[in-house]
């Protein structure tokens, strides 16, 4: 049985607002957990969350496919080497500011469950990607 279009527009809403809704929770616990320990040094992993698609908008183009596909393209290679740096960055700056005592454990952790946030909403973008039109490209 055949969906109605405004059943499917409202469905294509609500998916949209659920990953608006992810990316804002992994905003305010970003910004949570600097604000709330009086520590502004977990702002360090934004660098790495502008930097992680870069790589990939680089390299692999507009299609998504390249980071699912094994290919001998050197270039598609580069720009996953690069993402998989930068998300190990997006980890280790956070895990390297408690080794040294400049953030305290609930920041480690406030900043932690801000990149799993994050991933939640790039992997049901691009679940949602394959299903809809949302792309631009």
């Amino acid at each position: 049985m055949a969906l109605p279009g405004y059943m499917r527009t409202c469905f294509r809403t609500g998916k949209l607002a659920s990953l608006a809704i992810l990316v804002s929770g992994g905003i305010v616990l970003q910004i949570l957990a600097c604000a709330l320990y009086h520590n502004w040094w977990p702002m360090l992993t934004v660098i790495m969350y502008v930097l992680l698609p870069m790589p990939l908008l680089f390299f692999a183009g507009s299609d998504g496919s390249a980071l699912f596909s094994e290919s001998d393209n050197g270039w598609a290679n580069a720009a996953k080497f690069l993402t998989g740096a930068s998300a190990v960055g997006s980890v280790a700056i956070p895990a390297i500011l408690k080794h040294a005592d400049v953030i305290c454990w609930g920041a480690l952790a406030m900043e932690l469950s801000s990149f799993v946030i994050f991933v939640t909403a790039i992997l049901c973008f691009i679940r949602m990607d394959d299903d809809d039109d949302y792309s631009m490209f």
